[in-house]
């Protein structure tokens, strides 16, 4: 006897067996409004799954595209396959515990995942950090922001179908890390950051290689950048392509540098400045023309930035300590905090409430790579299936945040 079929939604002609129709079934049922419409296929379009395993998605997002020809009409970016509630295991461990479960998030950038919830940590607490401590904050920060934007290049390039550049960023992101190791101990997600300071001062190994590396990282710098912007295939398939204007970047809650690319110098460095910045002299890059090529231009420029603020970090630094006298068991007074900074991919915030116990009431995290994925539908239709790479690419999302 023969089992029961039915014909496919996505090609009615084609009839599916019953009891085999979710292995082969394409399209998930319509649930909402959006879904339907999505789903909903015009004569001569089809869909297309655009990973998870495709490199431009960095392994773990998963966008269907609606296509019409080699013209995506629709697309819709599903998240969810890194998901491990970070939140809510930072509120069932102690405040100094919840620091290490925030390295993963933004894992390419981790310093700055700790950043955030150890200064709102510190307001609930009213902890004075120390200078020297500060200084060597801002020194870490800005190293690990020079990683990240090195990979971002050479991530961008690999991309649009250069290896050269991912290799050469790789060769130059190695070595920054191993200038953080011997800071901090590990490579990626170094859990360096305390309530009250830092884990551990600068020492001879950590000097010695920052000193090496800074004597040629400007030349590094223009040689890995003058690979790309001489290259016409690249600068073709990136200007003008995923343009972002000005307000409507503002009205979507873009923040960090694909706001920055857009002609908005807003940094929260400046704007609502933290840590030591104040006392730091450097520039907030703007690019005007909010496409690919903008984005990726501005990345180069803040890097430029980043040397000028070690350079500074490394010659204004004063002694002292570099932790606060804090009980290993803190109890903060009941009330709430929130603290925010100026990550590679923009504000990275950390909203908490304190019930007066030694864990957090509530613990939640604004990544900016989750708000910037909203960016996809807006951005990538009407252009060809190939700019979709170009275009996720540009926006530099890290999804460790945004399936937290």
């Amino acid at each position: 006897m023969t089992s029961p079929t039915r014909p496919s939604l996505d090609d009615p002609a084609l009839a599916i067996p019953v009891d085999r129709a979710g292995v082969f079934e394409p399209i998930p049922m319509a649930r909402t409004e959006r879904q339907q419409e999505f789903y909903s296929l015009r004569d001569g379009e089809m869909l297309i799954n655009l990973g998870p395993q495709h490199p431009s998605t960095h392994g773990v997002l998963r966008i269907v595209l609606k296509i019409s020809g080699e013209q995506v009409v629709d697309l819709d970016p599903v998240i969810g396959y890194l998901h491990r509630g970070v939140e809510k295991l930072c509120e069932n461990a102690d405040y100094h515990q919840a620091i290490c479960y925030t390295d993963p998030l933004e894992y390419l950038a981790s310093l700055f995942c700790e950043w955030s919830p150890v200064m709102a940590f510190e307001k609930l607490l009213d902890v004075q950090v120390p200078r020297r401590a500060e200084y060597i904050r801002v020194l870490a920060g800005e190293l690990n922001r020079v990683a990240s934007h090195t990979l971002y290049v050479g991530f961008f390039a690999l991309d649009l179908g250069g290896i050269t550049p991912v290799l050469w960023s790789y060769l130059e992101r190695d070595e920054i890390v191993e200038i953080l190791a011997a800071l901090t101990g590990a490579k990626l997600l170094f859990n360096y950051f305390r309530i009250g300071g830092v884990n551990g001062d600068l020492n001879h190994e950590f000097m010695s290689r920052l000193g090496d590396w800074m004597s040629h990282a400007s030349r590094q710098v223009e040689a890995g950048t003058a690979l790309l912007n001489e290259n016409e295939i690249l600068v073709r398939r990136a200007r003008g392509i995923g343009t972002l204007d000005r307000d409507t970047a503002m009205r979507m809650a873009v923040t960090g540098p694909n706001l920055r690319a857009s002609g908005v110098p807003w940094d929260i460095r400046r704007a609502h400045p933290y840590s030591v910045y104040p006392e730091l002299e450097f520039d907030v890059p703007t690019r005007s023309e909010g496409d690919c090529l903008a984005r990726y231009l501005l990345r180069v420029d803040e890097i430029k930035q980043s040397l000028r603020i070690i350079d500074q970090c490394l010659h204004q630094m004063p002694d002292g300590p570099i932790m606060a006298k804090l009980p290993r068991l803190v109890r903060p007074r009941p009330g709430r905090a929130w603290a925010a900074i100026e990550g590679p991919r923009g504000l990275y915030g950390t909203y908490a409430i304190s019930d007066g116990t030694d864990q957090p009431f509530r613990m939640r995290i604004h990544d900016p790579s989750f708000v910037h994925l909203q960016l996809l539908s807006l951005l990538v239709p009407g252009n060809l299936i190939a700019d979709t790479m170009a275009i996720n690419a540009s926006l530099d999302p890290v999804m460790g945040g945004v399936d937290r």
